[in-house]
């Protein structure tokens, strides 16, 4: 026994029943963010919890109408969550849920997929809007697009944002080294000038993005070929291929600091593109 409160005992296997559960709705919690089932979820636990209060007051009625509830709620979690569920086992099954739990997987080689993209398309002048979620769900500009579910690569982008190509226009979606969507449509900011800067579309596509989550966006100017990052509603443009690989591992971190409070570096020349 660890700690006494009166009636109640308390010793480490119940600390560590306590931290088991409170990993294991984390790791649900992780997995359903941004998704309509973690609505559902929260349902789920308001039932149960309403089962131990209707308990504890001898609500008879309610009491029934919550256990009959709880009798198939397993069956309804396994049938509503099935794809979380899913992604779940495959976590546990490649052996990354406790790593991804310790370490934040540092995305490198997706950030070098998107860095060695950009500058390649930014060499070409060939336009591009990627962005990358981060805490805030993004499922609704994924539902606008065109679901892909492809790991992203050099080659994937490049054949996306292929002017020709039929997905070219609008926004690639990746989160989680997965291009989850293409062609999503973004909301628009309501600034059309930024520091001097006469925005074009995906410009403000991608500074609205993220004046409305916490996602970056990466912009490719079509006709100048200038690559530039928003994020939190600021837009920092004229980035070279370093300062780009440098930022998005900055900004893919948990508990760093702002890609923006380094000083904007002076574009020289205009940028009216026409995206």
């Amino acid at each position: 026994m660890l700690v006494k409160i009166g009636f109640l005992e308390i010793g480490w296997t119940d600390i560590l029943d306590i931290v088991v559960v409170t990993f294991i709705f984390y790791r649900l919690y992780l997995v359903m963010r941004g998704t309509i089932a973690i609505q559902i979820f929260v349902g789920l636990l308001v039932i149960v919890a309403g089962s131990f209060v209707a308990s504890s007051l001898e609500l008879k009625a309610v009491s029934w109408i919550l256990k009959t509830l709880a009798d198939v709620w397993v069956i309804a979690f396994i049938i509503l969550f099935q794809p979380e569920l899913r992604r779940l086992l495959v976590l546990l099954g490649r052996g990354r849920l406790m790593g991804s739990l310790l370490i934040r997987s540092s995305m490198d080689e997706t950030i070098e997929a998107i860095v060695e993209a950009c500058d390649e398309m930014a060499q070409r002048q060939i336009g591009a809007l990627i962005v990358i979620p981060r805490s805030t769900g993004v499922r609704m500009i994924i539902e606008s697009g065109i679901a892909l579910g492809a790991e992203v690569s050099k080659q994937l982008l490049l054949s996306i944002f292929n002017p020709k190509a039929p997905l070219h226009d609008g926004a690639v979606v990746i989160k989680d080294r997965i291009v989850q969507a293409a062609r999503c449509t973004l909301p628009l900011s309501n600034q059309l000038r930024m520091e001097g800067f006469i925005m074009g579309m995906r410009h403000r596509s991608a500074v609205g993005i993220s004046e409305q989550t916490d996602a970056l966006a990466i912009v490719v100017s079509e006709e100048t070929g200038i690559i530039s990052v928003a994020e939190d509603g600021e837009l920092r443009r004229s980035l070279t291929p370093e300062q780009l690989r440098d930022l998005l591992r900055q900004g893919l971190n948990v508990n760093v600091k702002s890609i923006f409070e380094a000083p904007f570096q002076q574009d020289m020349g205009s940028d009216r593109s026409k995206e």
